[in-house]
């Protein structure tokens, strides 16, 4: 689940950086404040090239979640931001916001222990405070959500939780699995599994809750008509979250849910990331009301 930053900045400069033309988009980093989680929280939005020229026009608003280990600058240290430029520059990706919060090692939910209520700022703070801030065009047909990694469970979590908000979901190598693996209780200092897990799971992590919040338990009953779903994982993925997206593929199949899903050849990287993002980016690009 921890991303690796340094090897695909230059993958993604070599393969998707491009003369920059007269109509660039830009980057803008700032805080939020959060009285849910009583301190700012960092956020990066990247604006589309018409932005800062053409101040009568409102646009649709992606949210994208980092993977565990990265924050909210992730399209700028990985390149992200570079393919989404090329995109662009290449008439290949329709104009739309893209907000990417700092959300820690929360995996988007609101911790076992409820000290940490992530969620529950992203719905009451910090969407509406986006919307507010930028000129975002109202309404679910105009909202979307995505995220590699931890943060393909923190979209497809909130996406299912809350289908109301969004018209789609999309997920790079989601950190879903079929079933939790054993805990013992952690000894001093605990293991690096439990330490990453145990500040949202609980310590060692509650199989209860685990399951309450895991995009396959919701996958089986949540109301998800007109949400469209994307979805995909590397055949080698390091930890195993092919098989959860397999499982997460055969539940919303058995429930005739319409939804993409791909199991394509790579690892856990942002080299796998990076060649499939950009059909992510087109797929809610297409879906946003033009």
């Amino acid at each position: 689940m921890i991303l690796q930053p340094i090897l695909p900045i230059f993958l993604l400069i070599l393969c998707f950086a491009s003369p920059i033309s007269a109509a660039t988009g830009r980057i803008e980093c700032n805080s939020f404040p959060s009285k849910i989680l009583t301190h700012p929280v960092n956020y990066c939005v990247i604006l589309p090239p018409s932005y800062d020229a053409d101040k009568s026009r409102k646009y649709p608003v992606l949210y994208f979640f980092h993977g565990l280990g990265d924050n909210e600058q992730m399209f700028i240290h990985a390149g992200g931001f570079n393919l989404v430029q090329d995109l662009w520059e290449r008439s290949q990706l329709g104009e739309f916001l893209i907000a990417t919060p700092n959300a820690g090692n929360s995996f988007y939910i609101n911790s076992h222990d409820g000290t940490v209520r992530y969620e529950d700022f992203l719905v009451r703070e910090f969407l509406p405070g986006i919307e507010a801030r930028y000129r975002t065009r109202p309404g679910r047909a105009n909202r979307s959500v995505s995220g590699v990694s931890m943060g393909g469970y923190g979209a497809l979590h909130f996406a299912f939780r809350h289908p109301e908000l969004f018209s789609s979901v999309s997920a790079h190598s989601p950190a879903i699995i079929d079933r939790l693996p054993a805990f013992s209780a952690p000894a001093q200092g605990g293991s690096i599994r439990t330490r990453v897990l145990g500040g949202t799971f609980g310590a060692p992590p509650d199989p209860a809750f685990w399951d309450r919040n895991s995009p396959l338990t919701l996958a089986r009953t949540a109301n998800l008509s007109g949400l469209r779903i994307y979805f995909d994982c590397g055949d080698q993925d390091d930890f195993g979250f092919e098989t959860g997206t397999t499982a997460l593929d055969k539940i919303l199949t058995s429930r005739h849910i319409p939804h993409e899903a791909h199991i394509y050849p790579g690892r856990h990287d942002w080299p796998y990331f990076a060649e499939h993002l950009p059909a992510s980016l087109q797929f809610h690009s297409k879906l946003f009301l033009p």
